[in-house]
């Protein structure tokens, strides 16, 4: 079954921790996220992201963060957990660009079998959307 879901969602906390040598340079971090998503994915988000900051003092915008994300909930009516491991980019002159990818394997209960592909937009209002190319097998 191939089908694919757009859900919104916000952040519901965030606790991150600059690491690395501190000067000058990029700033780098590691934050704990938690996420809550609504529509056809129903879910908490619970992820580990590692962030570069280009610069301490500069735009948030010239930045870049992998993530290790567990999701627990209903995705189109299916209860269970996935893991999504996601990355991106944003700089100052350009839209942001996201990509990641259902860990395969890591689908437990109804989401068993759960492969796909991720993308992450930010609309200019501030609304997070999560888009998700899936299937199960």
């Amino acid at each position: 079954m191939n089908a694919k879901i757009v859900s919104r969602f916000e952040v519901t906390g965030w606790d991150a921790t600059p690491y690395g040598e501190a000067g000058e340079g990029p700033l780098l971090s590691e934050a704990q996220v938690v996420k809550r998503y609504h529509g056809d994915l129903d879910a908490e988000g619970r992820a580990r992201v590692l962030m570069c900051r280009a610069s301490a003092d500069g735009p948030l915008a010239n930045a870049g963060y992998v993530a290790s994300e567990q999701v627990s909930g209903s995705l189109d009516g299916r209860e269970g957990t996935f893991v999504l491991q996601h990355w991106g980019i944003a700089e100052a002159a350009a839209r942001p660009s996201t990509a990641g990818h259902v860990v395969p394997g890591s689908g437990t209960g109804d989401l068993a079998g759960l492969s796909g592909t991720i993308g992450i937009t930010v609309g200019e209002d501030g609304t997070h959307t999560l888009s998700l190319d899936y299937r199960i097998e």
